[in-house]
């Protein structure tokens, strides 16, 4: 059920208005003025239940979303920081001071699976009708990069560790017994798996890293076996996600590098100091004026190129108007005309020009 403002509340003896002692030319009042708060809740009430608790309201949400972004702030930072901003509040639809915490910061990630992905171009919309009056899609700038998250640097020892520690938290929760828990092993296996680029002791290194996987493959079985007699079938994903880990090797195709983010890859940037990255990759098209009119996540690797279709056919769909000419780096290289779209790259200079241009 959608949560309301109330936009007409019983003042107290002790209670202002936000209006009555912040700046009105402030740039969040200005900006807060810009938007149609009312068709912005109009086109996210589908997103909710007509029964139910009350939500947290819609333009509170949203307004919070968008500042975020702005300040570049975490969920938790942004909760901490809304208490004392009463332009953030102002913002957000309040009337008066607010001393208490708006919501609390999961509720993030419950507004983000609520609205997926069709609710991401809506916030997206947003922003581009700020600029109506400069926006101009007849020239564009494509580019692609990798959206890292926020996991550890992968190794096999560290896989087949949380492997190890969520599988006992399962056995834990539904009651399976195990024959053996390996905490103490694991430990002392941890302790020598640490020298492996060590001359000395990277063979005892390497054995340590064999004994892991083994435990860590004996401890899934095990909660199979038990949750199978149980019948319970709400960790069969994550089970998968376990025994892919434990079955892949060098050379196998889409690894598991986190369990908690088994879509991450790892892709090759070319770069000295940062040689792979992990994560997504993501497209991200902006106009001559520098606003983003187009953003969108794969969750494969890629190709370039093959990022231009989807991510053309978006900034249709948000503009209403078809980009005319796109810039992209080499990356791009062999696709020339892409939905009527010319994609213009740079050209690669000949050996010959280059002599010629060293010369003078």
């Amino acid at each position: 059920m959608v949560g309301k403002i109330d936009k007409t509340p019983q003042l107290s003896l002790f209670e202002i208005p936000l209006i009555n002692f912040i700046n009105t030319e402030h740039e969040l009042v200005v900006l807060s003025h810009k938007i149609a708060w009312a068709e912005v809740e109009n086109n996210f009430r589908k997103y909710y239940s007509q029964s139910g608790r009350p939500s947290v309201p819609i333009r509170t949400m949203v307004g919070a979303i968008l500042l975020k972004q702005i300040y570049d702030q975490s969920d938790e930072n942004f909760v901490d920081r809304w208490i004392e901003n009463p332009y953030w509040q102002y913002f957000c639809g309040e009337v008066v001071f607010q001393k208490k915490k708006p919501f609390d910061p999961t509720e993030f990630t419950h507004f983000r699976n609520r609205i997926g992905k069709e609710g991401a171009e809506e916030l997206l919309k947003i922003s581009m009708h700020l600029f109506e009056k400069e926006l101009k899609v007849d020239l564009a700038y494509v580019d692609t990069t990798v959206q890292e998250k926020n996991i550890t640097y992968p190794t096999d020892a560290k896989l087949y560790r949380k492997v190890l520690i969520q599988a006992r938290k399962i056995a834990q929760k539904e009651n399976i017994k195990l024959r053996q828990s390996y905490i103490r092993v694991e430990k002392e296996l941890v302790i020598k798996q640490r020298f492996y680029r060590h001359p000395k002791r990277s063979k005892e290194a390497k054995a340590a890293n064999r004994h892991l996987k083994t435990i860590a493959g004996r401890v899934t079985q095990e909660i199979t076996k038990g949750l199978k007699l149980k019948g319970i079938k709400s960790y069969d994903e994550k089970i998968g996600i376990f025994n892919r880990v434990l079955n892949q090797t060098r050379k196998s195709k889409n690894k598991v590098y986190s369990i908690h983010e088994p879509d991450v890859k790892c892709i090759a940037k070319g770069k000295d100091s940062k040689q792979y990255e992990y994560g997504n990759k993501s497209s991200i098209v902006y106009s001559k004026e520098g606003i983003i009119i187009g953003a969108m996540a794969f969750t494969e690797n890629l190709y370039d190129g093959d990022t231009l279709v989807p991510q053309l056919e978006q900034v249709t769909r948000l503009t209403g108007q078809e980009l005319k000419q796109a810039v992209g780096d080499r990356g791009y290289r062999g696709r020339p005309i892409v939905n009527e779209t010319i994609i213009l790259t740079p050209k690669t200079i000949s050996k010959k020009a280059t002599a010629t241009r060293n010369k003078k």
